[in-house]
């Protein structure tokens, strides 16, 4: 099922694409982009990636593009108000209204991931998970991140004269009930943004994982890794029990314990991720963490002594 449509809403007609059909209770996928991209330019590379074929055989995407942002936008009229990121977010119950999507998990990047977060914390009930990448809160990094997508606009694939409303991005985020977990690239400006704002979020609730050698689009430089962890945050809601899960492992450090899964490979976990079958070897534990945070690397286990913190490797 393939269906493109522009949605009307409160604020504006938004270009959607929906592919997939809704199996049993599973939720969606709802994507939103970053600044001055659209959704293939963002996720094309992900979707289209071998490995994420076993996510999306069992779930519907829906993709949402920013009013002007889709490929062949015309250029809005004079005067016309664009939307705050807020209002943007505020727009996303009548596109699950209108594909008829119960819920979703949310993935999304930079200023789609703020959009997607406000969502989850002002409709709750409507978000089951949330994965956002190189998400920053502030209006001065989404800035920031103007330059790096410069090329784009040369490109034609976008419209430069269609940007977001930054006025709200001051605000950030303070409470999310639902699981999270938040990618960054060691090597992206947003990375201390998005350990800062794991540091407000729900430590129970949260992980942040940092990639190693990898920028500021993590899904484009590295979709297998993001693919792989996707899985397992997917697994840890109580799907995808019998996906691939084949190279992610983690191990944490914390006063020199260890946690394993099934054999030398491990990975992180956070309480929503406890659902997985993992095997500890001291069986009575208690974990403690103040948050989680998460690297990858290509390189196996390198003891460290790091307190309160998981690390995952690939």
């Amino acid at each position: 099922l393939f269906q493109e449509e522009h949605v009307e809403t409160q604020y504006g007609n938004v270009h959607c694409i929906m592919t997939g059909t809704l199996k049993g209770n599973h939720p969606a996928i709802l994507t939103f982009h970053d600044v001055g991209l659209n959704h293939k330019s963002c996720f094309e590379t992900l979707f289209n990636h071998q490995d994420m074929y076993e996510i999306i055989r069992h779930f519907p995407v829906c993709h949402v593009e920013a009013p002007g942002q889709h490929e062949a936008a015309k250029t809005l009229p004079a005067g016309h108000t664009y939307p705050t990121m807020d209002q943007l977010s505020e727009a996303l119950p009548s596109v699950l209204k209108h594909f008829g999507l119960r819920s979703v998990i949310g993935l999304g990047v930079g200023a789609g991931a703020y959009i997607l977060a406000r969502f989850a914390l002002n409709h709750p009930d409507l978000v089951d998970g949330l994965v956002l990448i190189n998400i920053n809160p502030s209006a001065e990094g989404l800035m920031d991140t103007f330059a790096t997508k410069a090329c784009i606009f040369a490109t034609g694939q976008v419209n430069p004269n269609h940007m977001f409303s930054l006025s709200d991005c001051f605000i950030f985020l303070l409470v999310c009930r639902c699981s999270t977990l938040l990618i960054v690239g060691d090597n992206s400006p947003a990375v201390e943004a998005v350990v800062d704002c794991n540091s407000k979020l729900n430590p129970t609730k949260t992980t942040l994982l940092k990639m190693s050698d990898c920028g500021g689009l993590p899904q484009v430089d590295q979709p297998a890794k993001v693919i792989e962890a996707f899985k397992y945050f997917i697994q840890g809601m109580g799907y995808l029990s019998s996906a691939s899960m084949t190279r992610l492992h983690s191990r944490t450090t914390s006063s020199s314990s260890l946690m394993s899964l099934d054999g030398p490979r491990s990975r992180a976990h956070t309480n929503e991720l406890q659902r997985s079958q993992i095997s500890s070897h001291s069986n009575d534990e208690k974990r403690v963490r103040s948050h989680t945070d998460v690297s990858m690397d290509s390189i196996s286990s390198v003891n460290q002594s790091v307190s309160k913190t998981t690390e995952v490797a690939c």
